[in-house]
């Protein structure tokens, strides 16, 4: 066999809540019936179970499945597991994982593996699609707010292994298709902490950066801050020490205002070497204040191709060509490409619910037992010389 290509992520990163899932909470009421009978009736019953893919994809999960074997099952060595890795490509019928052993040990288990198989290589998948059509250029998954949070380190993973950055969450993972890591690291400043500062993007930009870097940074005036006064003391941003990163950059989003040229300018000048790049997100439904001169000809609410041209020439103008846009707010498929085609001047574009868009699925199926077994119609034995062991 040759050698592993990677090591799988360590189980204990993904948190689970290993005790409830040992108890049954969470498993599929059904199959936990099927462990009760077997162990009443059928003990010992050593068994293979195929998993095989339902649609063509990129795979995600298969570690936290992996996890979900090794810290749930009274004895991880009792199974022989044989799986793909995360970031593999499968095709409709692909045999992704097998798992042999007595079956009473891990029938419980098998919704939940389908499940997380299911969920993570959707996100997983959709993420490649939306790196393929924007490469070069870099790709942010922002899915938070479209979902539970309780599904959210775990989607950041598969949207790192699908080659997206996350910097909203959790450090990066190495996965196969992952983007180079941003050096140095950025940190994206919400449009909640502009809100706070009484709609005031530079103090609030100001204030996030000293904030993020640890620096002395440009002080937030008592006229910038506005009554709230937030985030200051004695007249100097608050940082904490425990999360700031000295070589950390921040992206500023300039749409607050609908004045995206005129505030894109304003953070560049106050931020400097410290601003990585402005994020356009302007609402499907306004037109920012730098298109309405040039309305007429071409859809103008949004981030269109013309506002991304006018804040581009803005900042060029004024010599701060090396700051950067991020496009984001409502990015499909169909529009990155459309950019793409268009040379339109991103440099970097942010997904949301699309990263979370469509289906993917997955089957298990009973393949090998200890004793005579006549398989479910459909559902026959598809090795997969691609499996390797996981150890």
């Amino acid at each position: 066999m040759p050698p592993r290509r990677r090591k799988r992520l360590d189980p204990a990163s993904f948190n689970l809540p290993v005790e409830r899932l040992r108890q049954g909470g969470s498993t599929d009421r059904a199959a936990a019936r099927v462990r009760e009978i077997l162990l009443t009736t059928q003990p010992a019953t050593r068994a293979t179970v195929q998993v095989t893919a339902e649609r063509t994809c990129i795979l995600g999960g298969t570690d936290e499945s992996v996890a979900l074997l090794k810290l749930c099952v009274d004895d991880w060595n009792s199974l022989a597991v044989y799986a793909l890795y995360d970031g593999d490509h499968a095709e409709p019928g692909d045999t992704v994982m097998t798992l042999e052993g007595p079956y009473e040990a891990f029938a419980p288990l098998e919704t939940l593996i389908l499940g997380t198989l299911a969920r993570r290589t959707r996100v997983t998948t959709n993420a490649r699609a939306f790196v393929e059509a924007a490469r070069p250029k870099l790709v942010m998954a922002f899915p938070a707010r479209h979902d539970h949070w309780i599904l959210q380190p775990g989607d950041a993973v598969a949207a790192q292994i699908g080659g997206a950055l996350t910097i909203s969450g959790d450090p990066p993972v190495a996965g196969p298709g992952k983007q180079p890591t941003f050096v140095p690291p950025l940190a994206l400043l919400p449009h909640s902490l502009i809100g706070a500062y009484g709609g005031n993007t530079k103090a609030a930009a100001q204030a996030f950066a000293a904030h993020v870097t640890g620096r002395d940074g440009p002080a937030a005036t008592g006229a910038d801050v506005g009554a709230t006064g937030l985030g200051t003391a004695n007249g100097t941003p608050v940082s904490s020490p425990s999360i700031t990163n000295r070589d950390a950059q921040v992206v500023v989003p300039v749409d607050y205002d609908n004045d995206a040229v005129g505030t894109a300018l304003i953070v560049a000048r106050a931020l400097e070497s410290q601003l990585w790049g402005v994020q356009l997100a302007t609402s499907e439904n306004l037109v920012d204040a730098s298109i309405i001169p040039a309305m007429g000809t071409f859809v103008p609410t949004g981030v269109n191709p013309n506002l991304v041209w006018n804040v581009r020439n803005a900042l060029d103008a004024e010599g701060f060509g090396d700051i950067k846009i991020l496009a984001s707010s409502g990015m499909t498929l169909d529009r990155i490409q459309y950019f793409e085609e268009e040379g339109v001047p991103v440099d970097a574009y942010g997904i949301g619910a699309a990263l979370l868009a469509g289906r993917t699925g997955f089957t298990a199926a009973l393949v090998q037992l200890d004793r005579p077994l006549r398989l479910r119609i459909g559902s026959e034995l598809r090795p997969n010389p691609r499996l390797e062991r996981v150890k």
